[in-house]
C-alpha cells in the first residue's frame, strides 16, 4: 500500500517546540486523513531544528465508494418538498426513489451514491490547510513572494515542502500544492555547512538514508542517545563521570542536527562555588553539562558540549569559544556568591517589610512571621525542637534576597542551606531552609528532619488557608498560586513520616494568623479538609489505589486526621479484595437499596433499635445477634485504631447477612414484621459505618 513522505523545511526551530510541533502534525495528518475514509497502518513524525518531517504508511490508494439513504418527504408530499428531496439527492425522478413503510406512513427514500477519490488528491487538499493553520505558540510572517506580501504565519521562514505518495515498488507522484508561493516537490537539504546542497528524495527509506549521508540526524531520540552515550564514554574516558541531566538533552537534541560530543574545561578557582551554582551557570548559559569525581561526587573542572559540526581542528575552537563564555559567567556567580556570605541571612528580612506577597495576605515579613508561628506549633506535634523550627522559619526565606537566587531562581532555598552552613547555624535549621519547599511534585523527595517538617508543614498551611480566606481557591484547570501541590505536599509530609496531627486545628490556628478573615470563618477549616480529601483520592487514583474508598471513609465525619483516614482506606481495600468483603458489600448495598425503596414509599425512615420478639425466624435472630457483637467488636478496633482487626470483626456479619436474604423475605405481610425486619436491615447500615459509609463505595 501506498506512503506519505511529509517534509517542512524552514530556518531553525526552537528546540522547546520541537516535539510538540511533531506530535501535531502527525495528528492532524491522521486525523484528517480518517475523516477521509481513509484508513492508515502506521504514522510517525520527527523534528529537527530545521524540519518537520512525517511518514504515514498503509494508506489506501483511493477513498472507498459511500453509499448513504436519505429519507425525503411521505408519498403524496407537496411537489415543492418532492422537488427539494429530488435536487438534494440528484435524483431524476421519483422513479428513482425507494419507498419506505413507516408507522407514519409511506416516505421516499433516496440513495446517495459518492464515488471516492484518489488518496493522492485527498492529500493535496488537506495538506496545505494543516500548513495554513499549524498551531505554532508563536509564529511569524515574513518578506515577499513574487512582489507580493506573505500570507503564512510560520514559527520561523518556510523554504521548501517534499510531499511524495505511493507505493513502495514504484517511484512515487509528488502530491500537488502550494502554500505562500512554496510548491511542493521532492527536494530537501542536507546540514547547514557540511552538506548544504539539495536532495531529491523519493519516500521515507531513501529519505532518512540521504539526510545522515548529509550529516543530517533525522529521528530526535536517535540524536539524545548519540549525545547521552559519547559524553558518558568522554567522561568515562579521562576518569570522570557525566552528571546526567535528561531535560537538558531534550533541549540539546533539538539544537543540532549532526551531535558532536566535545569535552572542555575552567579553572579550579571556580570550584569554591556551590556545585548546584556551577552546574545553574553552565547549563543555563550554554546548554552544557557538567562532569563529577565518581570518587568524592563532587564537579571537576571539565564540562560537556555538543557541537554541531565535524570541525577540521578536531573542535578546538568550538570548545575555546566556549570556554571563553563560561569563564566570565562563573566569575559573576563566584562575586555574587563570596558578596552574599558578607551578609547574615537575618540583616537582610528587614528588606520583606516592603515586599507584598499578597494585597490581602500583606507583606513577606508578615507571612514570614506567621509561618514562625504556626512552625512552633507544629513542632512539638511532628518531634521537632521548638526553638530551632522557630529560627527555621525565620530565616528560611532570606535567601530569596540574595544575589546568586536573584540570577538563579532554581536554586532557592539551596543557597539558602548554605548561607545559614556558613554563618554557623544548627545543620536541622540549615536543612529545612532548603527543605522547606519540599515535596514540590509526586516524585519529589519528602523532608524527614522533624525540624524541616514542621516548617513545610507550616509554609504549606500558611499558603493554603491564606487563599482560602480570600476565597483564592483553585478552579477547574487554573490553580496559579500551586495550592493543589501544596495540599498534596501536605499529604505526603503526613503520610510518609507517619505523623498524628489534627488538620482542623492546625488550620483554625494558622487562620487565627492571619489580618484578614473571611465571613465564613468557622466553615473554613472543615472546607479545607474537603479539598484534602479530594488530592487525597487523585494521589490514590495515580497510584492504582481505590480512591472511592476515601469518600467511604470521609463520610462518616468528624476526621481530620490523614495519617489514620489513609490507614483505614488501605485496610478497607485490602479487606474488600478478600471473598468475605466483595460479598458483605454486595448485601450492605442490597440491605440500603432495599431501605432506600421502602423509606421513599412509606415516606419514613426505619431508625430504632428492632423488637427481638417479633424475630419469628432463626436467620433473623442470627443476624440481629452478629449484628450487636460485631458493631461492639468493630467499634472498640477502631477506638484502638486496629483497622485490620475491624475488618476482620466485619467479616463475621457475612454468613448472617448472606442466610438473611437467602431464607427471609423482608417485605412481609404483617406490617410490624416488615416494619422490623426493615430495622433490622437498618441495623447492617448501622455495623458496617463502623469503619466507612459502603454507600459511598462504587461495586
Amino acid at each position: 500500500m501506498p506512503e506519505l513522505l511529509l517534509e517542512l523545511f524552514s530556518e531553525e526551530i526552537p528546540a522547546r517546540m520541537q516535539a510538540k510541533a511533531a506530535d501535531d502534525l502527525r495528528r492532524m495528518v491522521t486525523d484528517k486523513l480518517v475523516a477521509e475514509g481513509l484508513v492508515y497502518e502506521g504514522a510517525k513524525a520527527f523534528a529537527t531544528p530545521r524540519r518537520l518531517a512525517l511518514t504515514v504508511h498503509g494508506i489506501p490508494a483511493r477513498q472507498p465508494d459511500l453509499k448513504t439513504e436519505r429519507r425525503g418527504p411521505k408519498v403524496g408530499a407537496p411537489d415543492a418538498a418532492v422537488q427539494g428531496f429530488l435536487k438534494a439527492t440528484g435524483l431524476k425522478s421519483l422513479d428513482e426513489a425507494k419507498i419506505q413503510r413507516d408507522p407514519k406512513g409511506d416516505f421516499y427514500i433516496g440513495l446517495i451514491e459518492k464515488p471516492g477519490r484518489d488518496a493522492i488528491d485527498v492529500l493535496a487538499e488537506i495538506l496545505p490547510v494543516i500548513i495554513r493553520t499549524f498551531p505554532w505558540p508563536k509564529s511569524m510572517r515574513w518578506g515577499a513572494r513574487s512582489g507580493k506580501p506573505g500570507s503564512l504565519s510560520w514559527v520561523r521562514p518556510l523554504h521548501a515542502i517534499t510531499a511524495t505518495f505511493g507505493p513502495e515498488t514504484e517511484d512515487p507522484d509528488i502530491v500537488k500544492f502550494e502554500v505562500d508561493g512554496i510548491e511542493t516537490g521532492q527536494t530537501t537539504y542536507g546540514h547547514r555547512f557540511m552538506a548544504p546542497g539539495a536532495i531529491s528524495v523519493r519516500r521515507f527509506e531513501d529519505y532518512e538514508a540521504k539526510l545522515k549521508a548529509a550529516k543530517v540526524i533525522l529521528d530526535p531520540q536517535a540524536r539524545k542517545d548519540i549525545i547521552f552515550e559519547d559524553a558518558k564514554e568522554l567522561t568515562f574516558a579521562q576518569g570522570f563521570e557525566l552528571v546526567e541531566d535528561h531535560v537538558l538533552l531534550d533541549e540539546v537534541s533539538g539544537l543540532v542536527e549532526w551531535p558532536v560530543v566535545m569535552m572542555g574545561s575552567f579553572e579550579e578557582e571556580y570550584l569554591a562555588i556551590p556545585d548546584e551554582v556551577i552546574r545553574a551557570t553552565i547549563r543555563n548559559n550554554q546548554k552544557c553539562f557538567v562532569v563529577k569525581d565518581p570518587k568524592t561526587g563532587k564537579l571537576t573542572n571539565k564540562f560537556v558540549l555538543t557541537a554541531n559540526i565535524e570541525a577540521t581542528d578536531g573542535g578546538k575552537v568550538i570548545v575555546s569559544g566556549n570556554e571563553r563564555v563560561i569563564r566570565p559567567r562563573l566569575s559573576d556567580a563566584k562575586f555574587f556568591y563570596e558578596t552574599d556570605l558578607k551578609t547574615k541571612l537575618e540583616d537582610r528580612l528587614p528588606k520583606f517589610e516592603q515586599i507584598v506577597f499578597h494585597e490581602k495576605l500583606g507583606t513577606q515579613a508578615a507571612r514570614i512571621k506567621r509561618i514562625e508561628r504556626l512552625a512552633a506549633e507544629i513542632a512539638p506535634l511532628v518531634g521537632a525542637d521548638v526553638a530551632k523550627a522557630t529560627r527555621a522559619a525565620h530565616l528560611a526565606k532570606a535567601d530569596l534576597l540574595t544575589e546568586v537566587v536573584g540570577e538563579f531562581p532554581e536554586v532557592q532555598g539551596l543557597m539558602g542551606k548554605y548561607y545559614a552552613l556558613a554563618q554557623g547555624e544548627d545543620a536541622s535549621v540549615a536543612a529545612a531552609c532548603e527543605e522547606h519547599y519540599k515535596p514540590q511534585g509526586p516524585t519529589d523527595r519528602v523532608p524527614t528532619d522533624p525540624v524541616s517538617v514542621a516548617v513545610a508543614l507550616a509554609d504549606k498551611l500558611d499558603t493554603l488557608v491564606g487563599f482560602w480566606a480570600i476565597d483564592e481557591k483553585p478552579t477547574g484547570s487554573k490553580d496559579p498560586y500551586a495550592l493543589r501541590r501544596a495540599a498534596l505536599g501536605v499529604i505526603r509530609l503526613i503520610a510518609e513520616n507517619a505523623l498524628r496531627l489534627s488538620l482542623m486545628k492546625v488550620a483554625a490556628s494558622a487562620l487565627a494568623g492571619l489580618s484578614v478573615q473571611p465571613a465564613d470563618a468557622q466553615k473554613l477549616p472543615s472546607d479545607l479538609l474537603a479539598f484534602f480529601a479530594d488530592r487525597l483520592k487523585v494521589q490514590l487514583r495515580e497510584q492504582g489505589a481505590r480512591h472511592d474508598l476515601v469518600d467511604a471513609v470521609f463520610a462518616l465525619g468528624g476526621q481530620d486526621d490523614l495519617l489514620m483516614i489513609i490507614r483505614r482506606v488501605e485496610a478497607l481495600g485490602k479487606f474488600l479484595d478478600s471473598d468475605d468483603g466483595k460479598n458483605l458489600l454486595a448485601g450492605t448495598k442490597r440491605a440500603s437499596n432495599i431501605l432506600s425503596i421502602e423509606e421513599k414509599k412509606d415516606k419514613r425512615s426505619f431508625d430504632g433499635t428492632p423488637d427481638a420478639s417479633l424475630y419469628s425466624l432463626a436467620e433473623e435472630k442470627a443476624l440481629a445477634k452478629a449484628i450487636g457483637e460485631v458493631k461492639a467488636e468493630a467499634s472498640a478496633a477502631v477506638a484502638k485504631e486496629d483497622f485490620a482487626a475491624a475488618m476482620s470483626a466485619m467479616a463475621k456479619l457475612r454468613p448472617p447477612v448472606d442466610a438473611f436474604f437467602d431464607k427471609v423475605r423482608v417485605n412481609d405481610d404483617d406490617a410490624k414484621v416488615r416494619e422490623n425486619r426493615l430495622k433490622l436491615l437498618n441495623e447492617i447500615r448501622s455495623a458496617t459505618r463502623a469503619v466507612a459509609d459502603f454507600s459511598k463505595i462504587q461495586d
